[in-house]
């Protein structure tokens, strides 16, 4: 393949880079960052978009992330760029916490602390995805489908992450908005005061380039002028100079004509 790797990184490898990318979460932090202070949308309306990736980002529709926070963006409204980017509130350092209290505060709204997660083990439990694949290819095959699992994942882990993420999704969300809107809206003046002052120099720039211009220009002129003048002062002096002598051999001839009175 075009794209594939030519050294195949070990399964620790893999992990550590996803846990921590060799360039650190820093740099991807001051990247969104940045991405975020200059998109062009007014700051309430970028600030929307983050209310709605951070949100997003307590919810338990994992591999949906962008799509659920696209969506909300859009109905409130906002930037949709900063939805997708906010989601990265929601990363591997974060999902840890972001899980265990969402888990433990729906838990408590929906009374089920200190039940058990199941009512009854099954033994062939391997996971949703593997479930669903399972009872997908039921349908061409003579296996009966088993919804058991999925309905106890529902109702132990996806309700409780889904209710518990509320609070602190709103909570979050509202801190990150009305920490957005400043921010966002003084770095926006701070650079259109840049752009203004760039643009106040190259007009400046331009205006002094064009009267440089004008300089050269008119001093090109000048020097033509003085250079005209010399050749009609020269052409003057030439004239003079030939007819002073026209006149001399007029007189000379005059002189050397004989007396009538003789």
């Amino acid at each position: 393949m075009v794209f594939k790797r030519r050294d195949k990184r070990p399964n620790l490898v893999i992990l550590r880079d996803f846990l921590w990318p060799k360039t650190g979460w820093k740099r991807a932090y001051m990247y969104v960052k940045h991405r975020l202070h200059r998109l062009p949308d007014p700051p309430h309306r970028i600030a929307r978009g983050m209310f709605a990736g951070v949100f997003t980002s307590f919810t338990p529709f994992f591999g949906l992330h962008f799509f659920v926070a696209a969506g909300l963006a859009k109905v409130m409204r906002g930037n949709i760029i900063a939805a997708l980017l906010a989601t990265f509130f929601g990363n591997p350092l974060t999902f840890p916490f972001i899980a265990a209290s969402s888990l433990k505060l729906g838990e408590y709204l929906l009374g089920l602390m200190g039940h058990a997660t199941s009512a009854t083990p099954h033994t062939d439990d391997v996971g949703v995805g593997v479930t669903l694949w399972r009872n997908f290819l039921a349908i061409f095959n003579e296996e009966d489908a088993n919804w058991t699992f999925l309905w106890d994942f529902y109702d132990t882990i996806f309700l409780p992450y889904l209710v518990g993420g509320i609070i602190p999704g709103l909570i979050a969300g509202t801190i990150c908005y009305y920490m957005t809107v400043p921010v966002i809206d003084l770095y926006q003046k701070r650079r259109k005061g840049r752009l203004l002052q760039k643009f106040e120099e190259l007009r400046a720039k331009k205006a002094a380039k064009a009267a440089e211009d004008a300089a050269v220009a008119a001093a090109q002129k000048a020097e033509k002028a003085r250079a005209k003048w010399e050749d009609a002062r020269d052409a003057a002096e030439e004239a003079a100079e030939q007819a002073a002598r026209v006149q001399e051999e007029m007189a000379q001839k005059a002189a050397d004509l004989p007396d009538r009175g003789e």
